[in-house]
This record gives C-alpha cells, structure tokens and sequence, in this order.
C-alpha cells in the first residue's frame, strides 16, 4: 500500500525501471539506485549530473513520454502532482505509488516505505544518516518566521506543512497571517514585528533573489535560503540543518 493505502502492484523482485515525477523523489532515487531511474520531470534538478528522460513537469506530466519508458513504478507525491494524472497512469495499467508528507518523521517513513518496501532496494546510507540527524527532540520555538513562496500575489508557508515542521525543529515557529497550508497574504500583514522576527526568501518556487524580495520588506528583516532545503525530503535533509542555522538575519 502507497501513503494513501492503494495497492500498487510490482513486478517480482527489485524495481529497475522508475520514473520520478517528483523532484525530491527523484533525487532520493538516484542517491539510492540510479541505474533504476529512468525517466523524471523537467524540475528535476538534483543530482547535477542527472541524465535520464524528461517527462515534462510536476503538474503536466507527458503520460505518453512515461508509458514510452516501460517502467515498473512511478512515483507521485499528493501535494506535488495532479490525481487526475495519476488515475490516468494507473487506467493504462502503470503502477503509481503517492507519497504523502507533511512532517520530517513521515518522510523519513515514507522514503523507507518506498525505497526498501515498495522498490526493493538495500537501505541506503545516507537514509539512515538523516533517521540519526533527525532524532533529536524539537526544540524551543524562539524564532518567528514568515515564508513567502510567490509573491504578486503574496503566499506563505502555513500549517499543516512538511516545511512548517522542518523548520520547527530547528528553533523557527512559522507564522502566517491566516490559517491554511499555503494561505494568501497582504504585504503589510506579513511584513509585520508584531507577526515575525524573520523573513525568510526561498528560491522555488518562486526565485527570491537579492533584488526581488527583499526590497518589499521594510519593517522586518530578510534572508534568503535555498527552496530545496526548506521542502526537499530525501538527501536535502542532511545539509538543511547546516544551511538553515540560525544565522542572524541580513536586512
């Protein structure tokens, strides 16, 4: 059963042809068995180096370009990738396993799930590394921080979200304007004291850079940090606890 509870049914032994619509997944494959993957979106960034079919993107996925590619599994993730596509895959007789992650500790069970469970592989190190990094009790909130990830309209990171709790356990408590996992914000709610000491600027999906983004801000503080650590499950983790430390914010 995926994280949904669907039965996805897979050829007898180890998975050899997968296809990743998911780009965090994708990178946690080829860390994993990259002789496996064959084909993944046009998102998929990570390795550097990747060299496998391009199947479009996360939300327009090319189903015929992927049926091409005779793979054992594809893998989808609920928020990242549209059920109609997945339904669709699944009606042409193409096992589809979805993921579903809101928390560090779901991800780190659902890539083992996934990985060893469902592909068959050994467990790779660098999954039992961030099982240890991440073991260690939450702690104090004593940063609050708002997340824009568009702007023009302005959205922010809310709850219940995998990047909410990511941060969490690194000291940071995410604050949003209204309730909802991704709600809608005016400028002037969120550049707000009285809401957040931080703001942080990821790079996807929207491209902060250092002269979009920060410049809208004049009550609170910015930082720009990489998207991929901040929403990324898979091999990111071991380098987010570094790469979002606590450092004091740049204006």
């Amino acid at each position: 059963m995926d994280d949904l509870g669907h039965e996805t049914r897979l050829p007898a032994g180890a998975a050899t042809r997968v296809v990743s619509l998911v780009p965090s997944l994708t990178e946690a494959i080829a860390s994993t068995a990259p002789a496996a993957l064959v084909g993944a979106t046009d998102w998929c960034t990570h390795p550097a180096d990747l060299d496998v079919a391009r199947v479009r993107g996360t939300k327009n996925p090319n189903l015929d370009a992927i049926a091409d590619l005779h793979p054992d599994l594809v893998v989808a993730n609920k928020e990242e990738n549209r059920e109609l596509d997945v339904r669709r895959l699944r009606d042409r007789g193409i096992p589809v396993w979805v993921t579903d992650i809101e928390t560090v500790p779901q991800a780190l069970t659902s890539l083992r799930r996934l990985l060893v469970d469902a592909c068959g592989w050994p467990a790779p190190q660098w999954l039992a590394d961030a099982d240890r990094l991440w073991s260690t009790d939450v702690p104090p909130r004593h940063t609050r921080v708002v997340v824009p990830i568009w702007r023009d309209p302005w959205m922010v990171v809310g709850h219940p979200t995998f990047t909410a709790d990511l941060l969490a356990r690194l000291g940071y408590a995410v604050c949003a304007p209204s309730e909802g996992r991704y709600p809608h914000a005016d400028l002037a709610a969120i550049d707000d004291p009285d809401l957040a000491d931080l703001v942080l600027l990821p790079d996807e999906p929207y491209v902060f850079t250092a002269d979009d983004g920060p410049e809208a801000f004049t009550q609170v503080p910015t930082r720009r940090v990489s998207g991929r650590l901040l929403t990324w499950y898979g091999p990111a983790l071991l380098e987010a606890v570094a790469g979002l430390h606590q450092d004091p914010p740049s204006a």
